[in-house]
């Protein structure tokens, strides 16, 4: 099978070339590209490969980038290092990908779901929308993972939103309790910060809170149908979720 690499850094080139070559004797190297524009550069003038490994992260941008100027017709098995967003964007649209650094295990599952996937499309490239994936790329790229928040004096101090357990308003304050029980006010609203956040990590359970899924410790039954949250931090009053919200909640959890 006649193979493209895409592959900018030389570590992960040389690794993936050799478990390559522990893996399937089946699969000729027939070009290595390090760009987008040589990539496109090598489609333009090169009969289309039977199969490519392609890096999402190249130096000169995402490797998506390649799809708008040129119509890949072949399988593409995508690495990348530890990315929790495309991950979920692959996983979600039945992309197969290795993930770096590559092992002969990994490869080989990645060849058995593509073999798998071209199955079920008879034989043909699986199809997927790579416009649909690049946007929920971008989506998941534009949350908050950190706020410039008031300190004492005149400074500003920066907060991760993963040591955030929870956001509350009290008397038109609204303010973060952190993992250390430490409490911050933002300028936010809890409808802006519902706007900015990932809403898998963050849900708004009634008009006072929205909680990190990582802040419960367990839910409670409550009277109607209602559920009752508790919180590794302990707070003053019970976080009620409404018998309207129950459902949504559980789907969120």
């Amino acid at each position: 099978m006649k193979t493209l690499i895409i592959e900018d850094e030389k570590a992960a080139l040389r690794n993936l070339k050799a478990v390559i070559n522990e893996v399937s004797a089946g699969l000729e190297i027939i070009g290595e590209t390090d760009s987008i524009v040589d990539t496109i550069e090598w489609f333009q003038t090169h009969p289309m490969p039977e199969l490519v490994f392609m890096d999402i992260h190249l130096a000169d941008g995402s490797a998506f980038e390649v799809f708008e100027h040129v119509e890949v017709k072949c399988p593409i098995i995508f690495t990348t290092a530890y990315d929790e967003y495309a991950l979920r964007a692959f996983h979600v649209n039945s992309i197969a990908y290795l993930l770096k650094p590559i092992n002969r295990n990994d490869l080989q599952n990645a060849l058995d779901k593509l073999e798998t996937l071209c199955g079920t499309a008879g034989g043909q490239t699986p199809p997927f929308d790579i416009m649909k994936v690049m946007h929920e790329l971008k989506k998941e790229e534009s949350y908050k993972t950190h706020f410039l928040v008031p300190a004492k004096g005149d400074k500003l101090i920066p907060i991760s939103v993963n040591d955030i357990l929870f956001f509350y308003i009290s008397d038109g304050i609204v303010k973060a309790v952190d993992r250390h029980a430490d409490a911050y006010i933002f300028s936010q609203s809890l409808d802006e910060l519902v706007e900015l956040l990932n809403p898998r990590d963050f849900f708004r359970v009634n008009r006072q809170y929205l909680i990190a899924k990582k802040a419960i410790t367990d839910v409670s039954l409550w009277f109607n149908g209602r559920l009752v949250i508790n919180l590794k931090v302990p707070v003053p009053e019970k976080i009620i979720v409404s018998k309207a919200k129950v459902s949504e909640f559980k789907d969120w959890f």
